[in-house]
């Protein structure tokens, strides 16, 4: 692909309307310094200096399409307190469309609080509900996404599990479903908990070690041979459209009927892996929504992954450095 076909694809992605459904969560961070031991117990007093909100869980993958340039509806379930109106601020500041999310007054808002010092985690705190939302919420959230596809008429829905009860069984089948009538693509980033629950999905991206444990494999080796047997295998479950396994340091396999290969990854410099599977996800989705091309799809994507894991903490991509990547490598 030339130089300037990037131009034309890049620029393509912000006609496209996307939606993310799923578990979004409030990462929220405290700075501090540590001089002393509390009196009260044995524990660090840390003085906190700094703390800092973030859009996490699902949010992250909006936050990705976003900084491609698409539009972005945030679907998904919050509770009824200040955590849920403050990430419900924060998706708006970042232009991610907040109009179809639920409100229930029997969650909480997810927010993973972790305490640092000198760069270190001192405690990590989880104020979170993980079992599965009740049928009246289920209801709710399936309505507006009804409601969402009747207004906005999507080119792809990306459905999002962190094993946090949004995603439930129900959910994850009527919206793919829905998708599947409307001819949206749809595309999954799955955990354990729902694996084979994606039937009819688009694009279904588990990493290596999901794959593993789901159809319970121990192979020896990994190469094309056994990713191949692992698509089949999942196909014959799942009947999905294509499948993009993340292999960590090796890349990235792609399988489409009978078009399959591996994608080494790019030699980098990694400072954390935190987030590459919502930047892959992503990019991904928007790459095959605009071109229908499995290989320039998974080529792309896995650039995107490489990127980010140059960076510390949960970053989205930025799409002038993967734009510059792509003309670089791929052209």
């Amino acid at each position: 692909m030339a130089g300037n076909d990037f131009d034309k694809l890049f620029n393509q992605f912000t006609g496209l309307k996307v939606a993310v459904i799923g578990d979004v969560m409030l990462d929220t961070y405290w700075w501090g310094n540590v001089d002393r031991i509390s009196p009260e117990a044995p524990v660090p007093v840390v003085a906190v200096t700094k703390k800092e909100q973030r859009i996490g869980g699902a949010g992250n993958v909006a936050l990705n399409v976003r900084s491609l340039g698409a539009s972005v509806n945030m679907i998904s379930i919050l509770g009824k307190d200040d955590d849920g109106e403050q990430l419900t601020e924060l998706l708006k500041k970042f232009r991610i469309q907040t109009k179809y999310l639920v409100h229930s007054e029997h969650r909480i808002t997810t927010n993973k609080i972790r305490i640092i010092s000198r760069n270190q985690h001192m405690m990590r705190l989880d104020a979170e509900l993980s079992d599965d939302i009740s049928k009246e919420d289920e209801d709710r959230l399936l309505y507006n996404f009804e409601n969402y596809i009747a207004a906005e008429n999507p080119d792809v829905v990306i459905l999002e599990d962190y094993n946090k009860g949004v995603l439930t069984q129900a959910v994850i089948k009527n919206v793919i479903t829905l998708c599947q009538k409307h001819n949206i693509l749809s595309a999954v980033d799955p955990k354990r908990k729902n694996f084979f629950a994606y039937e009819g999905v688009g694009i279904f991206k588990p990493n290596l070690k999901e794959v593993k444990d789901g159809l319970n494999m121990l192979p020896e080796t990994i190469n094309l041979n056994v990713l191949k047997d692992m698509h089949l295998l999942l196909q014959e479950k799942l009947k999905q459209h294509v499948s993009l396994i993340t292999l960590s340091e090796k890349g990235v396999f792609y399988q489409q009927e009978n078009n399959a290969a591996i994608i080494p990854t790019h030699i980098r410099s990694i400072a954390d892996v935190s987030g590459a599977g919502d930047t892959v996800i992503a990019v991904a989705s928007l790459v095959y929504a605009a071109t229908k091309d499995v290989k320039l799809m998974a080529e792309v994507a896995n650039i995107a992954g490489g990127l980010v894991c140059e960076e510390v903490g949960t970053v989205a991509i930025d799409k002038e450095k993967l734009l510059h990547e792509c003309r670089l490598l791929l052209s």
